[in-house]
C-alpha cells in the first residue's frame, strides 16, 4: 500500500491541553521535510480554527487555520446549500462566533435548525430545554460531533455526544452530524488536499470516531495510544485498526513499514 497523505486527529494525538505529545512537532516537521501532504481534522467544537492554531504554534508547532478542518467549516456549507440563516446555537462562544462572522443569526426563537457543539458547561437544562423546543417545533437538529467523550488535561470529559443523544431521544429526531466519523467529515478533508481515500491514512486515538469512520470513508486507520485511547475500549470495539503506534512520533516508523 502507498500512502502519500494523512489526516491528523488533534486532541490527543497532537497535544492534551496545553502539553504536547511528546515528539510530536518534530512528527510534523518531518512530514514538511519529507514533502508528504497532511491535514489536521478535529471535532473540537470549544474553539475556533484561530484558536486552536495559536494554541498548539505556543507549545511547539507551526500551523495555520487553514490547515485545519472542522465541523463548524462543514455545517456552514450544509446552511448555505440549505438557504439556512436562523440558527439556535448550543456551543461555547468561541465556535458561536465563527456562524456569527459567517452571517448566521442567533434565534432564541424561531430557529430553522438547532447545532450542537460542545458547550462544556453551556449544557444546563435551560440550554438543552430551549433545543429541544425550538426542534419540537420543527427546528432541524444539525450535531457538530457526537464524540462520547475526550481527554481534558484533567482527565476523560463528556463531549457532545450524550447531549444530542438526550435531544434526539427527547424529539424523536435523528441529528445530521457534520464531524467524525461522518464521511463526509473525512472527505470534504480530503477534497481540500487533493487527494482520495485510497492513498490516505488517518491518524487519531479514538477506535470509533476516527479509526473506523475513517476506514469506512475508505481511508487506511491509523491508532495511536495516547489521548483517550484504552487497551479495554479497544478490545471490547468491533473495530481493528489497519496499524497501531505508540503515537505519532513514530509516524516515520509508519512509513516504513508501508514502504517495504
Amino acid at each position: 500500500m502507498v500512502i502519500k497523505a494523512l489526516l491528523i486527529d488533534i486532541d490527543g494525538v497532537l497535544s492534551i491541553g496545553d502539553q504536547p505529545i511528546p515528539g510530536a512537532p518534530d512528527a510534523i516537521r518531518w512530514l514538511d521535510e519529507e514533502g508528504i501532504r497532511y491535514r489536521f481534522v478535529s471535532n473540537s467544537t470549544q474553539r475556533s480554527r484561530k484558536l486552536i492554531a495559536e494554541r498548539l504554534n505556543r507549545i511547539g508547532f507551526s500551523i495555520t487555520p487553514d490547515q485545519i478542518s472542522t465541523p463548524v467549516i462543514a455545517a456552514l456549507r450544509l446552511l448555505e446549500e440549505k438557504e439556512i440563516s436562523q440558527c439556535q446555537l448550543l456551543m461555547t462562544d468561541a465556535a458561536r462566533s465563527e456562524f456569527l462572522d459567517a452571517g448566521i443569526a442567533y434565534a432564541e426563537q424561531g430557529a430553522e435548525a438547532v447545532i450542537v457543539g460542545d458547550a462544556g458547561v453551556g449544557f444546563t437544562f435551560d440550554a438543552l430545554n430551549v433545543a429541544f423546543r425550538q426542534i419540537n417545533e420543527g427546528a432541524s437538529l444539525i450535531a457538530l460531533e457526537r464524540d462520547r467523550y475526550w481527554m481534558a488535561p484533567d482527565g476523560l470529559t463528556l463531549g457532545a455526544g450524550p447531549f444530542v443523544a438526550a435531544l434526539e431521544y427527547a424529539s424523536g429526531t435523528t441529528a445530521r452530524v457534520m464531524g467524525k466519523p461522518s464521511p463526509d467529515a473525512f472527505l470534504q478533508a480530503l477534497a481540500l488536499m487533493g487527494t482520495s481515500p485510497e492513498e490516505t491514512a488517518m491518524i487519531g486515538d479514538d477506535i470509533r470516531t476516527d479509526i473506523a469512520g475513517a476506514q469506512a470513508a475508505g481511508l487506511f486507520g491509523v491508532l495511536v495510544k495516547t489521548g483517550k485511547y484504552s487497551d479495554q475500549v479497544l478490545k471490547e470495539s468491533s473495530f481493528t485498526p489497519d496499524r497501531t503506534l505508540p503515537s505519532i512520533a513514530f509516524v516515520r516508523n509508519l512509513f516504513d513499514a508501508l514502504r517495504r
